[in-house]
């Protein structure tokens, strides 16, 4: 059985403890511990989810075959490469890395150690996102035209110091670029900080130009005081849209509206499940680092957009 461990249980790793536990008593992992710097936070993990409670992080090396690492952005690569140098397969957290070049080490470390590498762009893994994807593959949209997604919600004070930019903004670049399966060619951004109590931009307005002309428009803030986060895709035969939260998918065409019937699951746990099948059978995960590379490096080719107001021509080859 896959012994597995989370390190960070704030917000989202008490969420990967959480589900981790629950695959745990259907056998198909073992929560072997869980890993924080504010020991009182990995002690109230390892109670309510009957596992053990460690400070260091490095304490659950040559314990675990794999890990959660949902720890602060500008410590994924040296958390990430610790555990990839031991041999131990690694799901980081979006965004993959602070920097390109941090993520970069990250996938040279996994090749040398021939370890898995997936990256939380959860929203891949909405049944929602899913069942559109298979629509416009299909082509029931016709021609894709034009995407837009809203990602918007109030401040939290816990990702002040980090833009939306690569906070949020990354989930619709990687959706947008996975739904029409083309690169972007093109970034033109606006952003700025609004909030005196933010460190960084807090609101985000990115238009993306896919090489095989399909348009898309990112809305992203931190200023609403309910969250929103939905897509858009209009085509040349019809318009799907995705309520993310809700899990719905409505489709409007000359003649009707239809609703999508999907099968609701928690994306969380599809994606910890796809992690778990990928390091078992020794498969890439549906969210590769390359993947989380790319989202990060659109998000950061948007914040050169705002520092000079231009539209930044992608250079398409990271590496």
């Amino acid at each position: 059985m896959l012994r597995v461990g989370v390190v960070g249980v704030g917000a989202m790793g008490f969420n990967h403890a959480r589900v981790l536990y629950e695959l745990s008593k259907q056998d198909l992992v073992e929560l072997v511990g869980v890993a924080d710097v504010d020991y009182s936070r990995a002690a109230k993990a390892a109670k309510e989810f009957n596992t053990i409670a460690y400070r260091d992080y490095r304490e659950l090396i040559g314990r675990v075959d794999a890990v959660s690492i949902a720890v602060p952005t500008k410590l994924h690569k040296d958390v990430a490469v610790e555990f990839i140098k031991a041999g131990i397969h690694v799901l980081i957290e979006k965004p993959i890395a602070d920097t390109i070049e941090n993520a970069l080490e990250i996938v040279k470390a996994a090749e040398r150690n021939r370890v898995v590498v997936a990256v939380g762009h959860i929203e891949r893994y909405n049944p929602a996102v899913a069942k559109l994807k298979e629509l416009v593959d299909r082509g029931a949209l016709g021609h894709v035209i034009t995407m837009s997604a809203r990602r918007v919600g109030p401040f939290s004070p816990r990702v002040s110091e980090v833009s939306i930019l690569v906070d949020l903004a990354v989930h619709d670049i990687d959706v947008m670029r996975y739904m029409v399966s083309s690169p972007v060619s093109k970034v033109y951004a606006r952003g700025r900080r609004i909030r005196s109590d933010s460190m960084a931009e807090d609101y985000g307005l990115i238009v993306l130009t896919m090489e095989n002309g399909v348009d898309g428009l990112v809305i992203t803030n931190r200023l609403t005081p309910y969250k929103v986060r939905d897509l858009t895709v209009v085509g040349s035969r019809g318009i799907a849209n995705v309520d993310y939260i809700e899990q719905r998918l409505v489709i409007y065409d000359d003649e009707f509206v239809r609703e999508a019937r999907i099968a609701k699951e928690e994306p969380l746990k599809l994606e910890l499940l796809d992690f778990i099948e990928s390091v078992s059978r020794g498969r890439s995960p549906k969210v590769t680092a390359e993947d989380g590379i790319y989202a990060l490096k659109i998000a950061e080719e948007a914040l050169k957009s705002i520092r000079t107001g231009q539209v930044v021509e992608v250079e398409n080859n990271i590496r």
